[in-house]
């Protein structure tokens, strides 16, 4: 028995080793540690009490290099424009370029871009079962990232693993820019809608006849046509139907007219009317500026189910790629039979996006692709667009082989770029600066502006209704009060008076009102001249007066 380095080493008579005992080490991080032991009798002992954490540590990727894949596809993946050859990394720019290198100062590893020849992102084929491009690329090993606008689908999560999208999108129709559309004769009705120009016509018959109803009831609204007869047969009213809707067009036209209203009632209707017809113009004249301001669009389809629904426009997708899978899984019947008729339909289906921005340009045709490669493509070229809302919602990811150890860290790496605002200056550096990008930006319509209707403008018909009814009750009122007056000065019944003026109102005819004469027996002083001294007949007659109030003038005629 001899004491080593290594501790105590005994050796039986044959001279093997006996009682041997070894330390079981762990090469960590913080260096070797010892997990376990181990003896000649072949007990074994594992003192580690936790699994170890690399998984979760942040240094777990510091030194390591990975070998991405990537493609040429813009904007995620471009060769660099340059006078010189460059060779690597440095051969490559784009979104996904960045976006790698980000994550490698943010984890601290090294990466080497491979690029994808084929641009073959992946999918599966149900005869050879096998996957296709980069899926493929990752499944043999021949890569450990691969980054491009590659989809998150399910087919593809059961065959890699994925870190947390950087980029969230839809599948949208890229088709030729809609052309202006020609003006239209009625165009200046367009600032309001067809059941608030019906509104406006209502309200303008309304008012003019209530307007000439309120000046028959109104006392005040009858006068004396010739000023210098003191004792006229008849007096006026200046608001027969014509003048009133003559006033009340003249009015709405901004124009004015030569008729004023004398009575408090007459007046509070001017005034609510006028009032209305300021908001009406004023809200009509600014949305016929920006009618006029706008230029009107047409498209030959507004959405996928119309484009669906016709047989002249063709359409198609990426062959091989997510978006026509779409359409083959789904389960909407119109997008399975807008799938099959992709297949059967020679021409359709395009290698590239590219290729399909060229049959949308050149043909009579509409494109389907993902929103955010839309995005890109409209804000170079000024001759297409994005045609409907979007079909699904789905997410790019950074593409790995299933159960990577670095998903965790890449993941969270990308939430905290997501976080801090960081991926959307990328996404705006890429889209609309670099590479010719806000070239059209210019030529995006907001989209054309939307007549008002009855929710916009419905609060000044209610404010216009509110004013006619309380003028009604002052009409009322001020013929009540004349009534009133008239039967206590001439001793005649309230009743009987008020039934003669309702009489002469309900006629609804004529411009004039004769003077109503009331007969009374009274004594008076003999005359100079004439026989006898007995009392004579006289007439009192009782005269509207001429003025805003009404002052009247009581005078004695007398009967023949």
């Amino acid at each position: 028995m001899l004491r080593g380095l290594t501790g105590m080493v005994q050796f039986d008579n044959e001279g093997f080793r006996t009682n041997i005992m070894l330390d079981i080490m762990e090469l960590s991080y913080k260096g070797l540690q010892r997990v376990g032991t181990w003896n000649s009798s072949g007990k074994l002992n594992i003192t580690r009490l936790v699994p170890p954490t690399s998984v979760h540590d942040s240094e777990s990727l510091h030194n390591r290099t990975f070998r991405v894949l990537t493609a040429l596809s813009h904007p995620y993946g471009m060769l660099r424009e340059s006078t010189v050859a460059l060779k690597g990394n440095d051969q490559y720019e784009g979104f996904g370029i960045e976006l790698i290198h980000e994550l490698s100062l943010m984890l601290g590893f090294n990466y080497t871009f491979e690029l994808q020849l084929d641009n073959v992102y992946g999918s599966y084929n149900n005869k050879t079962k096998q996957w296709t491009g980069m899926i493929q690329q990752l499944l043999k090993e021949e890569a450990d990232l691969a980054i491009t606008d590659l989809t998150i689908t399910s087919d593809r999560e059961a065959a890699v693993d994925f870190t947390t999208p950087f980029m969230s999108l839809g599948i949208s129709i890229l088709y030729k820019r809609p052309t202006e559309e020609a003006p239209d004769l009625f165009s200046f009705m367009a600032p309001l809608s067809t059941d608030v120009w019906i509104c406006m016509f209502s309200v303008y018959m309304g008012v003019s006849i209530l307007l000439w109803i309120m000046g028959r009831i109104c006392p005040y609204e009858w006068n004396n046509p010739y000023p210098c007869i003191e004792e006229p047969e008849e007096l006026e009213n200046q608001f027969t139907l014509q003048n009133s809707l003559w006033f009340t067009i003249g009015s709405l036209m901004q124009q004015g007219s030569e008729i004023a209203p004398i009575a408090v009632s007459t007046r509070m209707v001017a005034g609510i009317w006028w009032f209305f017809t300021l908001i009406m113009v004023s809200s009509y004249t600014a949305n016929l500026a920006a009618f006029l301001t706008v230029e009107s669009t047409t498209s030959p389809f507004k959405n996928v189910r119309e484009l669906a629904n016709q047989n002249v426009i063709k359409y198609g997708a990426k062959i091989g790629g997510s978006t026509v899978n779409f359409f083959r899984d789904s389960a909407d019947k119109m997008y399975r039979d807008m799938y099959k008729k992709m297949i059967e339909e020679p021409g359709v289906l395009a290698s590239s996006n590219n290729e399909g921005l060229k049959w949308v340009k050149e043909r009579n045709y509409a494109y389907f692709m993902e929103s955010t490669s839309i995005q890109y493509i409209t804000e170079r070229d000024c001759e297409v667009a994005q045609v409907g809302e979007l079909l699904d919602t789905k997410g790019y990811g950074i593409a790995m082989r299933k159960d990577s150890s670095y998903r965790n860290q890449l993941s969270s790496a990308v939430l905290k770029l997501q976080e801090s605002g960081k991926l959307a200056k990328m996404k705006n550096r890429w889209w609309k600066e670099e590479r010719g990008g806000g070239r059209c930006a210019d030529n995006v319509s907001s989209g054309n502006p939307s007549p008002l209707n009855l929710l916009n403008v419905g609060g000044v018909f209610v404010v216009l209704l509110g004013g006619l009814v309380l003028s009604c009750f002052v009409a009322l009122y001020e013929l009540l009060c004349k009534v009133h007056e008239t039967s206590r000065r001439e001793k005649v019944p309230f009743l009987e008076e008020l039934m003669a003026e309702f009489r002469f109102i309900a006629r609804c005819h004529g411009s004039t009102k004769p003077i109503r004469k009331y007969n009374s027996q009274e004594k008076e002083d003999s005359p100079p001249t004439g026989e006898g001294t007995g009392p004579q007949n006289f007439v009192r007659m009782s005269i509207y007066g001429d003025t805003p109030y009404g002052f009247n003038t009581n005078m004695k005629v007398p009967l023949t």
